[in-house]
């Protein structure tokens, strides 16, 4: 393609692109834990955008019901959650992995999970808990960083390298979750190695203090990594040497099935 082409395409892609849009997620996505209750000029502080244009986006997604104000601070509505609705309508893999969680709690007698990627991030797809819980808040659409979990990290193995230089750019190395938290994007590219040679991941105590996690890779019918099945337990409970020996092949055989119910082959 010559500069002339690109240059055209580009411009057709940008022309294509609506900011009203991006502009609009923008302020949907800055309400979270810290901010459940935003003020116009908190959201237009976080999202960098004038405060007229804030004032113009929640009034639109007031009228559509997403949002409510009162006393000057804004927040979310119910009818946020029917977005993530529709994925699940839309998608199979939530559906799909269920019995197959199922079978790890009823088995391993600990909570088991679906991740997929997000940008750096790995998000909940699909979740069934036990009784006992870490301290750490965990249900379905709970975002967490990839880097520092198994189920992250298998689906890091696998991807392209440029996903894989993305997510390093993106995350916090420096943030030190806990002081065992892998610190750079090297130290992380080296664990990925040892996930792709044994076919699973294994962390102990790098997303929070006590937590060790096993994660293995589900596959689509053509062979792609679409979500990781992991199942966490406590240090309280098990070593992590131990809970590797009792959790990962059983894991990994769960995945294939998992995955040849998406078409995958053995």
């Amino acid at each position: 393609m010559t500069d002339s082409a690109e240059s055209a395409a580009g411009g057709d892609r940008d022309r294509d692109y609506i900011q009203s849009i991006e502009r609009g997620f923008a302020v949907l996505l800055a309400f979270d834990a810290s901010r459940p209750n935003p003020t116009l000029a908190e959201l237009a502080a976080v999202t960098e955008l004038s405060r007229p244009a804030v004032r113009r986006i929640l009034l639109t997604l007031q009228r559509l019901g997403y949002v409510t104000g009162a006393g000057g601070r804004w927040s979310l509505t119910p009818r946020v959650l029917s977005i993530g609705q529709h994925y699940t309508a839309s998608h199979s893999l939530a559906d799909t992995a269920m019995p197959h969680l199922l079978h790890i709690v009823e088995t391993v007698h600990e909570s088991a999970s679906l991740g997929v990627l997000d940008g750096a991030d790995v998000v909940y797809a699909a979740r069934v808990p036990v009784r006992r819980i870490m301290s750490i808040n965990v249900s379905v659409g709970t975002r967490i960083p990839a880097y520092a979990t198994s189920m992250g990290r298998v689906l890091l193995a696998w991807a392209g390298p440029d996903v894989v230089r993305s997510v390093v750019a993106q995350s916090d190395f420096d943030s030190h979750l806990t002081p065992t938290t892998v610190s750079s994007g090297a130290e992380l590219e080296r664990e990925l190695d040892v996930v792709r040679r044994q076919g699973y991941a294994l962390t102990a105590q790098e997303l929070e203090v006590g937590l060790i996690s096993v994660a293995a890779p589900v596959r689509d019918a053509n062979g792609v990594v679409v979500g990781a099945l992991a199942c966490s337990t406590s240090s309280a409970r098990a070593t992590p040497d131990a809970f590797e020996s009792e959790v990962a092949h059983f894991l990994v055989d769960v995945a294939a099935d998992f995955s040849a119910d998406l078409g995958a082959r053995h």
